[in-house]
C-alpha cells in the first residue's frame, strides 16, 4: 500500500447511504470523493458528491480517475474466526460434531505463535481481497492468538476487533483454561494491551454458554461491565442440540440468551452470532439492552442449523448486521453472504415470503453493520468523517455481470445483479485508511 498525501480526490461513482439507520442509498454517477489524513494517522472522508459541484473546490488535490467504476463502503463482517481459516468447506453432520472434529483440533495449533502469525496474515489479506475492510473474530483461547492478530491487523492499518476466547470446560486439551480466573486475567491483560489502540478494539469473548462455567461467565460479565467501550462477543441459539445442552447446563435460566443475562453480558456493543431460535422475550430484551444479532446465513444452511427471521428481527427492533461465520461458513465473500441473506428471508416465513431488497442487503453488510456494532459515522458508510475504508467496484467483473447489468432498468437491478452474480472478481481496489 503507497501514502497518500494528506488530501486526495477520487473521480467515480459513487454508492452510500445517507442516512445510516436507513437503507435507502445515495447513487452519484460522475461522483468525487475526499479524504484527508488528520492528526492522529487516521484518513477520513471529508466530501462526496457531484464531480460539477465539487470539483471547483478541489482542482488542486492529487485526483484518482475511476469512472467506469463504482466506489462503496468497505464490507463489515460481524461474526468471522480467523482461527478456522483452515477448517472452511469441512463436512460434518452438525454443529457439535463440526466443531469436535474439525474445529477443536485446528484451534489448539494457535498456542504456536508462528502458526497464528501465518494464518492471521492469510486471513487478513483474504478480508481485504473481498472486500472486507472491517471485522468482530474470534481469535482462540491462546493470548498469543490475539496478540499475532492484532499485530498483523496493525501492520495493514485495519480497523478490526477481536478476543481471546474463554473456555474452561466442555473443551478438549490445549483449548481449556486452566481456571477461570486465569483466562480472565489474560482477557484484562489484552484489553490494556491493545484496546484502542490505532483502530483495533478488543471483544470479550466466552466461546458459548456450554463450554464456560458459571464463575467464568460471570467474571466475564464484570469485565464487560467494567470495560463498557470495548465488546462482547458470543454465540446463541444456533443449533438445536446446542439448546438442549444449554438448559441442561444453566436450568435456572429462562432461556440461552436468559443465561448471558443473567451473567451481565448482554449490552450495548454485544453481538451474537445467529439468533436462529429466539422467542419474543428473547428478542425484546435484546433489543432493549443495546445487544445486536450477527446473521450467518450461510454458515446456518451449511449446519443445517435454521433460518434467521428477519421478519421478527425488524418488528423487534432487534439490531442485526450479516456476518460470514467463516469457517463454519463457506466463503469469504460479502457477496455470497448477501445472496444468502436473500434466500435465507425467502424461506424463513414460509410460502409467502420475505424479500429483501438489494439495498437493504447492502446495507446490512455495510451501514447496517456498523450500526449493530456501534460504529455509526465510522465504518461502513462514505459520509463525511467515517474513516477513509472503501471498495472499487468494477460492474463489468464478468461477462455474464456486465451482459446483465447493461441491461439492467434501475440501480436496484444492477445491486441485485452484483449480489447475485458477485464474488472477489467484482472487487477491483480496497483502499485502507486512505491507502
Amino acid at each position: 500500500m503507497q501514502a497518500t498525501t494528506d488530501s486526495h480526490a477520487y473521480r467515480a461513482s459513487l454508492l452510500w447511504f445517507p442516512d445510516t439507520n436507513s437503507d435507502q442509498i445515495h447513487f452519484e454517477a460522475d461522483g468525487l470523493l475526499v479524504t484527508t489524513r488528520g492528526s492522529d494517522g487516521v484518513s477520513r472522508i471529508t466530501a462526496i458528491g457531484d464531480y460539477r459541484a465539487l470539483q471547483a473546490a478541489h482542482a488542486h488535490l492529487p485526483t484518482t480517475d475511476w469512472r467506469g467504476y463504482w466506489i462503496a463502503p468497505g464490507f463489515v463482517d460481524t461474526h468471522i474466526h480467523y482461527a478456522q481459516t483452515d477448517v472452511i468447506g469441512s463436512p460434518a453432520d452438525g454443529l457439535l460434531p463440526w466443531l469436535n472434529d474439525y474445529t477443536f483440533p485446528q484451534e489448539t495449533r494457535f498456542a504456536d505463535p508462528a502458526h497464528a502469525q501465518s494464518v492471521a496474515a492469510f486471513f487478513l489479506d483474504e478480508l481485504m481481497r473481498h472486500g472486507v475492510t472491517t471485522a468482530l473474530t474470534f481469535a482462540t483461547a491462546h493470548s498469543v492468538s490475539v496478540d499475532a492478530f492484532f499485530n498483523e491487523a496493525q501492520a495493514r492499518q485495519l480497523r478490526m476487533i477481536s478476543g481471546r476466547v474463554l473456555q474452561d470446560r466442555h473443551s478438549p486439551d490445549g483449548l481449556r483454561d486452566s481456571s477461570a480466573a486465569q483466562s480472565l486475567y489474560e482477557t484484562e491483560a489484552l484489553i490494556q494491551r491493545w484496546h484502542g489502540v490505532g483502530r483495533l478494539g478488543y471483544a470479550i469473548t466466552p466461546r458459548f454458554a456450554p463450554t464456560s462455567s458459571e464463575a467464568q461467565l460471570r467474571g466475564a460479565g464484570e469485565l464487560a461491565q467494567a470495560h463498557a467501550d470495548v465488546w462482547v462477543q458470543t454465540h446463541v441459539a444456533e443449533n438445536a442440540d446446542e439448546i438442549r445442552w444449554v438448559a441442561e447446563l444453566f436450568p435456572h435460566s429462562r432461556s440461552y440468551l436468559g443465561v448471558y443475562e443473567d451473567m451481565g453480558l448482554l449490552r450495548a456493543r454485544s453481538m451474537y452470532a445467529h439468533c436462529l431460535h429466539l422467542d419474543a422475550s428473547d428478542r425484546d430484551l435484546m433489543a432493549e439492552r443495546g445487544a445486536s444479532a450477527a446473521v450467518c446465513p450461510t454458515s446456518n444452511l451449511f449446519l443445517d442449523s435454521g433460518f434467521f427471521d428477519f421478519t421478527l428481527a425488524q418488528s423487534h427492533r432487534l439490531k442485526h448486521g450479516l456476518a460470514s461465520d467463516v469457517g463454519g461458513g463457506t466463503s469469504f465473500s460479502p457477496f455470497h453472504t448477501m445472496h444468502a441473506a436473500y434466500t435465507v428471508a425467502r424461506q424463513s416465513v414460509g410460502k409467502s415470503g420475505h424479500s429483501l431488497s438489494a439495498n437493504h442487503v447492502w446495507w446490512l453488510h455495510t451501514a447496517g453493520a456498523s450500526h449493530a456494532l456501534g460504529l455509526d459515522g465510522v465504518c461502513g458508510n462514505l459520509n463525511p468523517g467515517c474513516e477513509a475504508d472503501f471498495i472499487v467496484l468494477n460492474p463489468n467483473a464478468t461477462p455474464l455481470l456486465a451482459r446483465r447489468t447493461a441491461t439492467a432498468n434501475s440501480l436496484e437491478e444492477q445491486l441485485f445483479a452484483m449480489v447475485v452474480l458477485g464474488d472477489d472478481r467484482l472487487i477491483k481496489q480496497v483502499v485502507i485508511n486512505g491507502r
